[in-house]
């Protein structure tokens, strides 16, 4: 398991380089942001002047290892528009998009698993059936119409739930189950077929023989087993949570990464954007080596040796 840690965590070494390649490189593709920021007033001696002071002037390949040798120890270089470390920046939005995608991913969790595992023991009845329409609906529904949707009943309507900002412990209600519907009815159809296939399995009917009740059998038995592909798509559910997070943020005023993302990029403030974007990566790439370790609790036979 530790030789397997550890290979894994050079990949997403690897991984993480590439995306920074990419990422450096792709910023850039309409020249430097001097240009976009400054003011017509200035001159071409006080853009240059600006242009040395930010390292633009250099080669890009000089730029790029200057970026990666600071990115290294976290140092992404100040925000062009806000002053401050570029890092420091996102780690203040960071954790509201992790709030905010951990919460939509509890809230997919909670109703997913029980409608899916009613839905394969009750195959064919009336529950099975809404259990498939909700699901199919959930899943064709965008994100960002269901989130208005929920602000023109909660918010505008009953004046229930407040429709933007965070300032209240209630703010997150509305943008998390906005994120969370289509996570709900990707992971209830998954977890129905998984248990499907489970229940026709050998030994659910030799434990059935053994006198144990529907219940231990369906917990114990089925469920654990079905659980390996609802906690593989899951996993890759989640990491795409944060960067779906991006349009919800918007539609609520969501103060997560998402949202200065979009700002960022507008006013072309690249160290924000390459900050940003390389949180994103190492997020996903270190949420699929948690998957993969969690294969070997479900399943016993599951060993990376």
């Amino acid at each position: 398991m530790q030789r397997y840690i550890l290979s894994r965590l050079v990949q997403m070494l690897f991984t993480i380089f590439i995306v920074s390649l990419v990422v450096f490189f792709m910023v850039r593709l309409k020249g430097d942001p001097v240009s976009v920021m400054v003011p017509e007033t200035f001159s071409q001696e006080q853009i240059q002047e600006l242009r040395r002071a930010w390292g633009f002037d250099r080669p890009l390949w000089e730029q790029y290892l200057t970026f990666l040798r600071k990115a290294v120890t976290g140092d992404f270089g100040k925000s062009i528009v806000y002053r401050i470390p570029a890092m420091e920046l996102v780690t203040q939005r960071l954790l509201w998009t992790y709030l905010l995608a951990f919460s939509s991913a509890l809230i997919g969790l909670v109703v997913a698993l029980p409608l899916g595992v009613l839905s394969a023991l009750y195959r064919g009845s009336v529950l099975d059936l809404l259990a498939t329409v909700l699901a199919t609906v959930g899943r064709a529904m965008p994100g960002f119409w269901v989130g208005l949707m929920l602000i023109l009943i909660f918010s505008v309507q009953f004046r229930a739930l407040p429709a933007y900002g965070a300032e209240q412990p209630t703010s997150i209600i509305m943008p998390a189950l906005a994120l969370g519907t289509g996570l709900a009815a990707t992971l209830s159809r998954l977890t129905r077929s998984a248990m499907l296939e489970t229940l026709g399995q050998d030994y659910i009917r030799t434990a059935y023989s053994k006198g144990l009740t529907k219940r231990m059998v369906v917990i114990r038995h089925a469920l654990r087993n079905a659980l390996i592909p609802v906690v593989t798509a899951f996993g890759l559910q989640l990491g795409w949570l944060l960067g779906g997070a991006v349009v919800i943020e918007s539609v609520f005023s969501w103060p997560g990464l998402g949202r200065l993302m979009v700002d960022s990029i507008n006013i072309r403030d690249i160290t924000v954007v390459q900050a940003g974007l390389l949180w994103f990566a190492t997020s996903f790439v270190l949420i699929n080596l948690i998957v993969d370790v969690l294969y070997t609790f479900l399943d016993p036979r599951v060993r990376y040796d």
